[in-house]
């Protein structure tokens, strides 16, 4: 699996997505601009010893990303107000799982050009206006993991 964070704002989201990732043998892909420098204390606190256990990609913008991924690879992009919800579909183990940043999520050009692959996590509280990112990619790969057998376990 490939857990990809558009231009991430918060170092401690960033730092627990590596470390989630490390845990599951999933690539992720940063894409820049950041909120934060990748020395950030915040954000190697949060990971921990185990970025050296991520394999993990810089990027210098949307477009340097889009160019590397393979052909037939399907992009999934997790967001309020998707179609679908993502548990309805079908993941692969070669897969990517995009996310926006925290604040304003994934641009609506990129959601509107890539409506089939739109996804939501449901809520339930329409006072609330997000959930945490770390938290999101957790639900999201952990069902895709699920769907694959939990193949990677040891």
């Amino acid at each position: 699996m490939n857990i990809v964070l558009v231009e991430p704002e918060i170092p401690p989201n960033t730092g627990n997505v590596a470390r989630l990732c490390a845990a599951t043998r999933t690539r992720l892909h940063l894409i820049e601009p950041f909120g934060f420098q990748l020395d950030d204390k915040q954000l190697k606190r949060a990971g921990m010893d185990y970025w050296r256990q991520v394999e993990w990609h810089r990027w210098a913008n949307w477009a340097a990303f889009r160019e590397t991924i393979p052909a037939g690879a399907r992009l999934w992009f997790v967001e309020s107000d998707g179609p679908r919800v993502y548990s309805e579909v079908e993941f692969g183990s070669e897969d990517y799982l995009v996310f926006g940043r925290e604040t304003a999520g994934l641009p609506k050009q990129l959601l509107e050009q890539n409506r089939e692959g739109w996804l939501r996590i449901p809520m339930f509280n329409a006072e609330s206006r997000s959930l945490n990112l770390s938290n999101c990619v957790a639900i999201v790969l952990f069902e895709a993991l699920r769907q694959q057998g939990f193949r990677g376990e040891l």
